[in-house]
């Protein structure tokens, strides 16, 4: 009997499993590219005006953006809002708890959030552009904004006048051998930009944000390049030197 009850438990924990992962969000796939440096200026130009208000990039420093081919003047007149200097770490003057008092908790900081939320559903970058693109009006939170991503997250929706302001619609489909809630957001007031000018700029704001999580990423897989190559030219001299010494024996 304790072991049908055993059995009983695990099916029911495998079935309780499935329709969590059932109910997972699906995340978009983000059309970025690490080497368009047009769009890594534009998402950093975003980034400064929208996220560096709240959010801190404590282990990025403004004068990096000059691998982005900007000068330092140029960073200096479009990128740096306050009296920081080039060389400055990418902090806010806003404290800890001044925050958490605004928000109910402190702004995570956002240096390599790109690589932390990567999972077995996507990467990072994807996660943060199906996030960024699926905020709702939610007038049961404080901020009036909930996401279908992240469930009664405190954060508000900073880029709403640029989308605009989506409601989510609940509906019922049949799923395997139960009924499964989808949900579907839609336009309900829109913005500044159409929704294919939005992604893009969303777009453009994660591959910068890929970028600060690791800025020498493409340095280190040009050295791998060439040190692949290294490592092939000494073996072809390493294969010829031993058959220079065992010649006498084969």
């Amino acid at each position: 009997m304790n072991f049908v009850k055993k059995m009983l438990f695990t099916l029911l924990l495998v079935a309780t499993g499935a329709f969590a992962a059932g109910d997972e969000v699906k995340l978009d796939r983000v059309p970025s590219d690490e080497h368009n440096l047009i769009s890594l200026q534009r998402g950093a130009q975003v980034f400064v005006n929208y996220c560096l208000n709240c959010h801190n990039a404590n282990y990025m420093r403004y004068n990096r953006l000059q691998d982005l081919g900007l000068s330092e003047q140029q960073i200096r007149d479009n990128l740096i809002l306050t009296n920081a200097k080039v060389g400055d770490l990418m902090k806010i003057a806003m404290e800890p708890k001044e925050s958490k008092a605004w928000f109910g908790t402190s702004p995570p900081d956002l240096t390599v959030i790109a690589r932390s939320r990567s999972s077995h559903a996507g990467s990072g970058a994807d996660w943060l552009y199906t996030y960024l693109r699926s905020f709702y009006r939610d007038p049961n939170r404080p901020t009036g904004w909930n996401n279908v991503v992240y469930p009664n997250v405190a954060m508000p929706h900073v880029l709403w006048e640029l989308q605009g302001e989506q409601m989510l619609k609940e509906e019922k489909a049949p799923g395997p051998g139960y009924m499964k809630t989808e949900h579907k957001l839609v336009v309900g007031k829109p913005g500044t930009m159409t929704s294919i000018e939005y992604d893009q700029v969303v777009a453009d704001l994660v591959n910068y944000m890929s970028y600060m999580a690791e800025p020498a990423r493409h340095d280190r897989k040009t050295i791998g390049i060439y040190a692949l190559m290294f490592l092939g030219v000494m073996f072809i001299f390493a294969y010829l030197l031993k058959k220079a010494y065992w010649k006498d024996i084969h």
